[in-house]
């Protein structure tokens, strides 16, 4: 199977319509680590040009906020899961112009998964009369769709997954099992035990299995304020692992994908998968 890195577009297609757009999408908490009893994190989602920056438009989530009566944008799935493994419901859900918010109450202590997945995707492209069209659905409605006549067929399985990671007191492990679906980060090193001067040690699975080769993309906050990105280009071993030495504190945004256009069953001609997560590095 053959990896490569990508534009983000199916970052994006966590929570948007499957577009030409380039924008990142990403979750910004208040905080990821924290303490004492019941605290609360608020939670920013939004799509931009940069990363942490509030420039183009909001995240459409289930449970956050009300979308506009005329949007075309359906809202992504949001789960929210306790240490214990049960879900959780978003609270003060806000629905804005740039960007959407929710926030969450820790009750309990340990380790929650904010997750926005989209597993098992399905878009039809083709070209007709000179007209490009595209069509989504189930696999069988959309292979109804696409005339006969059709040029230039091609459709793509995606499956998409961004994570965040928050917890209470000590970190817990239970909500870092694999689904065995899609693209997923099974950490070595907890996510919220990271620190500036320490490695980070992290598995990457394809459907449960290691990603060999997989190329990750790894960009500090505040590159609004710099003259780069400063994103730097990693690559998984033959085990799906990678060590990431962070260099200095605070938010990054992590980024994997996955292609595949041969030894696929037919029709389907494209196999994508992402993953993204936000990451917060503690001063030693």
């Amino acid at each position: 199977m053959k990896l490569l890195k990508q534009l983000s577009v199916l970052a994006v297609a966590a929570a948007l319509p499957l577009t030409a757009d380039a924008h990142r999408a990403w979750m910004l908490p208040s905080s990821t680590v924290l303490s004492g009893d019941a605290p609360w994190v608020t939670v920013d989602a939004a799509a931009g040009n940069g990363i942490f920056y509030f420039d183009h438009f909001p995240m459409m989530l289930e449970g956050v906020g009300t979308p506009p009566a005329n949007s075309n944008r359906q809202p992504a799935p949001l789960t929210i899961t306790a240490p214990d493994g049960s879900e959780v419901a978003p609270q003060n859900g806000h629905l804005g112009r740039l960007r959407s918010s929710f926030d969450l109450q820790l009750e309990q202590k340990g380790t929650y998964k904010i997750a926005i997945a989209n597993i098992g995707r399905v878009m039809g492209m083709y070209e007709l009369n000179g007209e490009r069209e595209r069509v989504m659905g189930s696999l069988d409605d959309i292979v109804k769709q696409i005339p006969a006549d059709a040029e230039k067929v091609n459709i793509i399985r995606s499956d998409s997954r961004m994570e965040l990671f928050v917890t209470s007191g000590n970190p817990t492990e239970d909500v870092l099992k694999p689904s065995g679906q899609g693209l997923e980060l099974q950490p070595v090193t907890h996510p919220n035990d990271l620190y500036a001067d320490e490695a980070a040690e992290f598995v990457f699975l394809l459907d449960g299995q290691p990603a060999p080769g997989l190329e990750i993309t790894l960009i500090p906050a505040g590159a609004r304020y710099r003259d780069s990105e400063q994103a730097r280009e990693l690559t998984t071993n033959a085990d799906g692992k990678v060590s990431i030495e962070w260099g200095q504190a605070g938010l990054f945004w992590l980024e994997a994908e996955y292609k595949q256009t041969e030894g696929l069953e037919a029709p389907v001609s494209q196999r994508r998968a992402s993953y993204s997560a936000t990451l917060e590095v503690l001063a030693p």
